[in-house]
């Protein structure tokens, strides 16, 4: 990575090194987006790379057993890698209180938050970052986020979490267990998998990570990213979107993309890494990337639905019983997480650090 000029180090300084956030620069006052949070021309998500006529399907699971809907969940899984879901179960209160909860946390003076970041919380459990992984990116991202760990264990750290926003998280990770765990009851039907025994629960829903994603508004945002391009590694991810919009899936193998509109009470679901690896690339993780708003705050809340640190993933007995060939390795999870963590967003490349 070429050296910062020094305008960028001092703002480093003040995003990352002082735990400011992207959020503290914005509340600072400034009036143009700085050189560090600026992408090459060829990186930036221009209109004619935008695609009107595709879209990712919307699907009722008020019946979760009806054949088309297993059906539907599947095909979309394996054709999109994207698809949102309405009558989950979810209430909608619960998912308009835990956005709230994000605002709320990030509306908090800088001093409040930044007992929160990194490093320095009260618990390992909970962290507040910003951009991806700044110390391996020339352009960082426009967002900051709060992380919670969410297993079992890490739950008993729940009094350590902030006031403003744990009884919220807390709240829509239980409600949204039982979401996750039908998905991947159908998503391994699907794949000749008739029942997530304890092992396999280890092996695919062990370590859920629940973000509170901050995108404050930008003056330019077609200049910056919010996410850069990437698949997520984990089995899946639910997303709970709030009503500005700015996410983005990877048409085709070429650079257009697709927008996935706000769903009132929907929730967005992508197929992660691990799962495309089990599935034997039966399902596809899908390249996605996230735009600020010129003018408004924008929240998201992800649920990352990740395997134990030290599960071992590779494609499933089941996938390959008639024969066919494993594309992907036996990996450790921890592994693949630390590598996915060590370099900037680099689209679909972590998957390499698996492929035979």
């Amino acid at each position: 990575m070429p050296p910062r000029d020094p305008n960028s180090e001092k703002i480093i300084d003040f995003v990352v090194n002082k735990r400011n956030g992207i959020k503290g620069l914005v509340d600072a006052g400034i009036e143009t987006v700085p050189e560090l949070y600026i992408l090459p021309v060829q990186e930036r998500l221009e209109p004619n790379k935008i695609l009107t006529t595709d879209y990712i399907p919307v699907i009722d699971v008020s019946n979760w057993d009806d054949p088309k809907v297993i059906e539907s969940i599947c095909q979309a899984a394996g054709k999109w890698g994207f698809f949102q879901i309405i009558n989950h179960g979810v209430p909608l209160e619960v998912l308009d209180a835990v956005k709230e909860a994000a605002h709320r946390f990030f509306g908090l003076p800088n001093e409040e938050r930044s007992k929160y970041w990194a490093g320095n919380s009260p618990t390992e459990t909970v962290a507040l970052k910003t951009s991806f992984v700044p110390q391996a990116e020339s352009v960082l991202e426009w967002k900051d986020n709060l992380s919670f760990r969410c297993s079992p264990r890490d739950l008993e750290s729940f009094p350590l979490w902030p006031p403003v926003c744990r009884d919220e998280v807390m709240k829509y990770m239980q409600s949204a267990n039982p979401v996750i765990r039908k998905l991947l009851e159908v998503l391994l039907k699907g794949v000749k998998v008739e029942e997530i025994n304890e092992a396999r629960e280890y092996a695919l829903m062990a370590s859920p990570i629940l973000n509170l994603n901050y995108y404050p508004h930008c003056l330019n945002p077609d200049l910056t990213a919010g996410v850069g391009p990437h698949s997520d590694i984990s089995t899946i991810t639910i997303l709970l979107q709030d009503d500005i919009g700015g996410l983005y899936v990877r048409a085709t193998d070429d650079d257009s993309w697709i927008h996935v509109p706000p769903v009132n009470g929907a929730l967005v679901i992508n197929i992660g890494d691990i799962l495309q690896i089990m599935s034997n690339d039966r399902y596809r993780s899908i390249e996605h990337r996230v735009v600020a708003n010129g003018s408004k705050d924008r929240v998201s809340v992800p649920i990352f639905v990740n395997p134990g640190a030290d599960a071992i993933f590779g494609p499933l007995p089941e996938v390959l019983e008639s024969g066919e060939q494993p594309l992907y390795k036996e990996v450790v999870f921890s592994d693949y997480f630390k590598y996915f963590f060590s370099k900037r967003h680099e689209g679909k490349k972590t998957m390499e650090f698996a492929r035979i």
